[in-house]
């Protein structure tokens, strides 16, 4: 039987559409660039794949692995924390209101230093100086200042992940992320992508939310952090 793409997100993700981020050898290990972020994947759990993955750890840094079941910590690594996620998938986009919603404007390099910024504060997730490069990012401003974003990281076969949702705490309780959320799913819609996402299990309000826009989760996952 044929594993689904998204049993293994991020081995999907960097043996297939973003390939051309992947550092490393499909045969055995694969990690993300790391200007993107932290992610990698083995090929299984033997263990010339399993030192594969070892070597992808920096000294100083960590990997984050994905999986659908509880990975083991490759020899010559340490446990930093474990995470159970909930996987959604949405079959369609959320419709626009029109009058109802604030402007959306489309991020671009020149806001790297405010995403970052606000990646830093909301913490979404892992966040390295190219993330906003995933794209596309968009946000919404006040008076030229960026109070929420909300992008695309993973993207698998006739797949996109909606990543990156911030907003400054000060901001929160205004429907920013609600409307960032539908508007991100309306556009990877459009292309012909359908949108998932991934949240901590025990995230009840994020879940509440992501299924009130027409998110379902599809199964359970594991996250493994590892460093030296």
């Amino acid at each position: 039987m044929t594993a689904h793409a998204l049993d293994r997100p991020v081995w999907s993700m960097l043996s297939g559409r973003q390939a051309h981020l992947a550092e490393g050898d499909a045969r055995t290990a694969l990690r993300l660039d790391r200007g993107y972020g932290v992610f990698g994947a083995a090929a299984d759990t033997g263990a010339e794949a399993q030192a594969a993955l070892a070597a992808h750890v920096p000294a100083d840094g960590e990997i984050w692995i994905v999986e659908d079941r509880p990975w083991p910590v490759p020899p010559g690594t340490r446990e930093v924390r474990r995470a159970v996620l909930a996987q959604m998938v949405a079959e369609g986009a959320p419709p626009r209101h029109r009058g109802t919603e604030p402007d959306i404007v489309p991020l671009d390099d020149a806001a790297a230093a405010e995403m970052t910024a606000l990646a830093d504060h909301a913490k979404p997730g892992p966040w390295g100086p190219k993330t906003h490069l995933y794209g596309p990012f968009f946000g919404i401003r006040e008076n030229g200042r960026l109070l929420a974003m909300a992008g695309q990281r993973m993207l698998l076969p006739g797949m996109a992940e909606l990543s990156g949702v911030s907003t400054w705490a000060d901001c929160r309780g205004r429907g920013y992320a609600r409307a960032l959320i539908g508007h991100v799913m309306r556009v990877m819609v459009a292309r012909g992508d359908q949108p998932f996402l991934h949240a901590y299990a025990d995230n009840a309000g994020a879940l509440a939310l992501y299924e009130a826009l027409g998110f379902r989760i599809r199964r359970e996952m594991h996250m493994l952090v590892i460093a030296k």
